[in-house]
């Protein structure tokens, strides 16, 4: 009986490491046909944002990618692996992104015919497009493919001359520095219009952008603007509160009214704003707003009501708020308050689109950086360019992986490993050693 259990152990053995080879090979075909990827590292640093790849998969066609950079940098050390292993991110999701390396060293020629300035500098091509990159992430380079995505620099004219906010001004009231570098950065072309000056809104122009106004328009200018509305041109119009300047007639032909007073909104409170900021939460069904998630924040905001039905609304806030018409006092009128619309019918033949914000500060310089208030202006430009596939398709900053510790921080960290760790480990050494000598 021994013997026969003797000779069927090895059998045995074999037959488990057969079964468990097949069983690993099996796995391992199963994984090749059914890749499943997780990124545990901080911040999702190995993967890319959804709307990076949402981003690519809008481009149809190969992308050319070439790198000017040597096979060492004094800094940044084997600066190729570094871009190359960035790149494959991209290369994921969309394989026909094409690498390329060229040394300046060895090159010079080509070197200068590209322009090149910098080491490590990219250009991108794309679609007979190129656009250069001398600052390496996900924010510039998802950014540039954006833009070179866009078939034609689309022209965004804003409204100036009579102390409107400009959309390439860098005053704390004006909106250039973060919502107007957002579009240059995405392919639009930005161009003031003085009305008391051009003899008329050129059509050629994507979309009219107003802003409040802080001296009256005369009546030739809003003439203009009347005809350019009527002859089926896209409009952004942000009201902030306080007199129309001469703007109502506009108001009225797009059968709008803006009763007087600010938007109270007691919820800011849990957000660590004041209550005249209103805050966006929830949004309806729109192309602008599809998929859209991110709180925005809108300053001393006011309502908007509006006759008939073809406006479509886009944003309700303040749910529990009222209407202020003066500091600390509470209107009859309570929320929510609609504080953005949008419309869209055919005009001579031409698809219009109209959006109206109850709110300019919003995307102002001093609060555009304010949750998702520059990606909320950017898919309202997108969709009034008629560029519905670019809408929700902004690249996001990576976040801060700096660890900060104070000086007590830093000092408890000091002592824990220097002083610590080790009387912990040479007490164990000790107990162990006097167990040992009493057994």
């Amino acid at each position: 009986m021994p013997r026969k259990l003797h000779a069927i152990n090895p059998l045995r053995n074999l037959v488990f490491v057969l079964l468990l080879t097949a069983a690993a090979l099996g796995l391992g075909y199963l994984a090749s046909l059914h890749p499943i990827e997780r990124d545990l590292t901080f911040n999702s640093g190995n993967s890319l944002e959804p709307a990076s790849i949402s981003a690519l998969r809008q481009l149809s066609g190969p992308v050319d990618i070439t790198v000017y950079a040597t096979t060492k940098d004094v800094h940044l050390g084997d600066i190729r692996k570094i871009i190359k292993d960035f790149i494959s991110l991209y290369q994921r999701y969309k394989p026909d992104i094409r690498l390329t390396f060229v040394d300046p060293e060895k090159e010079p020629d080509r070197t200068r015919a590209a322009n090149i300035q910098l080491n490590g500098e990219m250009v991108i091509e794309y679609a007979g497009r190129n656009e250069h990159l001398t600052t390496i992430n996900e924010e510039t380079l998802t950014g540039a493919l954006l833009h070179l995505a866009h078939a034609t620099n689309q022209t965004v004219m804003y409204l100036d001359g009579d102390g409107e906010r400009r959309l390439d001004g860098s005053a704390n009231y004006d909106l250039g520095l973060i919502f107007g570098a957002k579009l240059k950065q995405n392919g639009f072309r930005i161009s003031s219009l003085n009305l008391a000056i051009a003899q008329d809104v050129p059509m050629n122009a994507s979309m009219l952008v107003i802003t409040q106004p802080q001296a009256d328009l005369m009546p030739g200018e809003v003439d203009k603007i009347l005809r350019y509305v009527d002859r089926g041109g896209n409009l952004l119009w942000l009201i902030d509160p306080g007199p129309l300047h001469g703007l109502e007639r506009l108001a009225e032909k797009l059968n709008l009214q803006l009763p007087p007073g600010i938007v109270i909104d007691p919820s800011a409170a849990s957000m660590n704003a004041p209550d005249t900021w209103a805050l966006g939460t929830s949004y309806t069904q729109h192309p602008i707003t599809s998929g859209f998630n991110l709180i925005t924040a809108f300053p001393s905001a006011r309502p908007l009501l509006w006759n008939g039905n073809h406006w479509q609304v886009l944003l309700e806030v303040a749910q529990t708020g009222w209407l202020s018409e003066s500091p600390n006092s509470k209107s009859g009128k309570h929320g929510p308050f609609t504080l953005a619309l949008a419309a869209e019918h055919e005009v001579n033949g031409a698809d219009q689109r109209i959006v109206v914000v109850g709110n300019g500060a919003f995307l102002s310089n001093s609060f555009a950086g304010n949750g998702g208030n520059v990606d909320l202006g950017v898919n309202m430009i997108n969709w009034l360019a008629h560029d519905d596939r670019h809408i929700a398709l902004q690249p996001r900053k990576a976040g801060d992986s700096n660890l900060t510790l104070s000086k007590n921080q830093l000092t408890g960290i000091s002592v824990g490993f220097l002083v610590v760790i080790p009387l912990v480990l040479f007490g164990i050494g000790i107990y162990l050693w006097w167990v040992r000598r009493r057994a």
